[in-house]
């Protein structure tokens, strides 16, 4: 049961070309089995007229506004990335079926492990949407952004540190990232980046060491990073480099579409287009009354909505497994703003791992899936989504139902029954708060069952606040320093196609909003792209073996898995979220103008 979405890595150079999972397109759940196709083959021929003169609708399931952050690296919301793809989310680079980066996008990526650099070359016609150049300066400004002291951005994490004179800047100890040099200056075509080392991932796109998007700094470089995010560049006129330029914002509403004649790839077919925001108990009586031609490629679409849309005529269920998943999060720590680094607090209310894992086997999330997830989504059993076949611990046991264990867990743990609830080892009164985003009906029994459950051992759990909190709100609360409103939470990652984990769990990751921190931790995801993982088998059993060591720590632990999909309608062509589908929006076209 997909929630709202957090952008993890960088996806948003994923997303931009709707690269939403690798292989298999189909898969057996506990729920039963689902396949999906991940192209619609429209075999009648475009019409000129349509493409020039009706307007291409697409829907954006979502139960709060978007937040309006165009920029790919200050946003944070899967919902920003989904209204602003038809600009192409400013993505560097093409990438293959299985995500390896290939030449032909804004810039061709060369790597040099022995000289450890990474030369990033613009293509000479690159340019924004309002007709500059694309620069070399404007790939450099994305690692200012990320980096600078004072930024919003949720993007940092230890990797980018690999960059020489990276962690000066970023401690605010240098105005510039010396491992930047421009071989035809910054207002050339070349960028050489300069490593302290090489990382088998960097081959990949959406890897944790080379920022995929690029910044347009002669735009905004008069408005000081700190105030990026708010300002109108980003806000209310940003420009973008790929197949459309955004005409209008109705913030947190919807964004209008039309060609981007400065585009250097294939040229845009449809002359309009429009995202609008579509509640989730809207969508599905929108979709049958034919108001959109499909909902947007990574949106949240739900088992519910799967039942009633599978079999409308006129519409195809497009999809692919979902390159990520949904998951709980406990609050174990807080972030230091000085050290910028998260820190575990012994004492706070969810440092007991066996209080953790006792939350966990109370869950009956087979049973939720198989209620409401009719094939589309089954639990989860692991932080790694079967799509990285490669890396996936499929042996991972995950936290199925055993009330047993879990009173014998909190028992043995000290947390003894004085009443009807427990109470803390001290002898103090034990209150949890839950942390859940407003969301369809089944959502809402879904958040209500997780309560029931952990009541029936004996846990005094209420919802934050005392209701579901707008999506937001929640995140706005989790991303404080420190906070002590919600101390579980349900919650979902939208991933980047390099399944690395470092931005979203690494000590120095905004991201990580349960703060937890081990050295175990930031050891063996630093294994996973050290010089001896060059060695693929060597890698992959680091990542098995993190995953089975997140699964006992149980600070984060998995939710759902599912698939993510679209309906679209049968006047559409040229619809394919396959990975190497690098132009997904300039491939549409119409066949009729009216949605069918």
């Amino acid at each position: 049961m997909s929630k709202s979405k957090k952008i993890a890595l960088s996806a948003m150079a994923v997303l931009s070309a709707v690269a939403l999972a690798a292989h298999p397109v189909s898969a057996k759940s506990t729920s039963g089995t689902v396949s999906f196709p991940s192209a619609y083959k429209n075999t009648s021929a475009a019409s000129k007229s349509a493409n020039n003169k009706s307007t291409l609708k697409v829907a954006e399931p979502n139960d709060s506004p978007f937040e309006g952050i165009s920029d790919p690296v200050l946003a944070s919301n899967a919902e920003d990335a989904d209204v602003f793809a038809p600009g192409g989310l400013d993505t560097l680079f093409f990438n293959d079926k299985n995500y390896k980066i290939v030449n032909g996008g804004l810039a061709n990526l060369k790597l040099d492990r022995k000289a450890k650099t990474a030369t990033i070359t613009i293509r000479k016609n690159a340019k924004w949407s309002n007709g500059m150049a694309v620069t070399a300066k404007d790939v450099e400004y994305a690692y200012e952004v990320i980096a600078n002291p004072n930024t919003t951005s949720q993007q940092y994490s230890s990797d980018f540190a690999t960059i020489e004179g990276m962690t000066a800047y970023h401690a605010g100890k240098a105005k510039t990232i010396s491992g930047f040099t421009y071989p035809d200056g910054q207002n050339g075509k070349q960028v050489v980046i300069h490593f302290t080392k090489m990382s088998p991932s960097m081959k990949y796109a959406g890897n944790s060491f080379i920022w995929d998007s690029v910044e347009p700094y002669e735009y905004i470089k008069n408005v000081s990073i700190a105030k990026l995010a708010s300002s109108s560049q980003v806000r209310k006129n940003p420009i973008f480099t790929g197949a459309y330029k955004l005409d209008k914002v109705v913030e947190g509403e919807s964004t209008t579409w039309s060609p981007n004649k400065y585009y250097f790839g294939k040229k845009a077919k449809i002359k309009h287009i429009v995202i609008s925001v579509v509640s989730s108990s809207n969508v599905d009586k929108a979709i049958q009354s034919k108001k959109y031609d499909f909902t947007s490629p990574n949106g949240v679409m739900h088992g519910t909505d799967y039942k009633e849309l599978k079999n409308l005529k006129d519409y195809s269920v497009i999809g692919l497994p979902e390159l990520g998943y949904d998951y709980f999060g406990f609050n174990v720590g807080h972030y230091d703003t000085k050290t910028q680094k998260n820190v575990m607090d012994k004492n706070s209310k969810m440092a007991n791992r066996s209080l953790r894992q006792a939350m966990m086997y109370a869950l009956n999330l087979d049973a939720v899936e198989k209620k409401f997830g009719y094939g589309v989504s089954w639990r989860a059993n692991t932080l790694l989504p079967p799509v990285f076949s490669k890396y996936y611990n499929k042996s991972a046991k995950g936290y199925p139902l055993n009330i047993k264990k879990a009173n014998e867990l909190l028992d043995k743990a000290g947390y003894k029954k004085k009443g009807k609830w427990r109470v803390r080892p001290n002898g103090k009164p034990l209150t949890i708060y839950f942390g859940a985003m407003q969301g369809t009906s089944a959502q809402q029994a879904e958040y209500q069952d997780y309560l029931q459950q952990w009541h029936k051992i004996g846990l005094n759990v209420k919802l934050a606040t005392g209701k579901e909190m707008e999506m937001n709100s929640f995140y706005d609360t989790l991303e404080k320093p420190k906070q002590s409103k919600i101390d579980v939470y349900a919650a979902a990652w939208s991933l980047s196609s390099e399944p690395t984990p470092t931005q979203i769990y690494g000590e120095d990751a905004p991201y990580n909003m349960g703060h937890f921190v081990s050295k175990e931790n930031t050891k063996l995801m630093n294994e996973m792209n050290g010089s001896e993982a060059w060695t693929e088998s060597y890698r992959v059993k680091v990542f098995k073996k993190w995953q089975a060591y997140m699964n006992k720590e149980a600070a984060y632990a998995p939710g759902s898995f599912s698939y993510t999909w679209a309906p679209v309608n049968h006047r559409v062509k040229g619809y394919n979220v396959s990975p190497s589908n690098n132009e997904f929006w300039s491939n549409l076209s119409l066949t009729s103008s009216k949605i069918k």
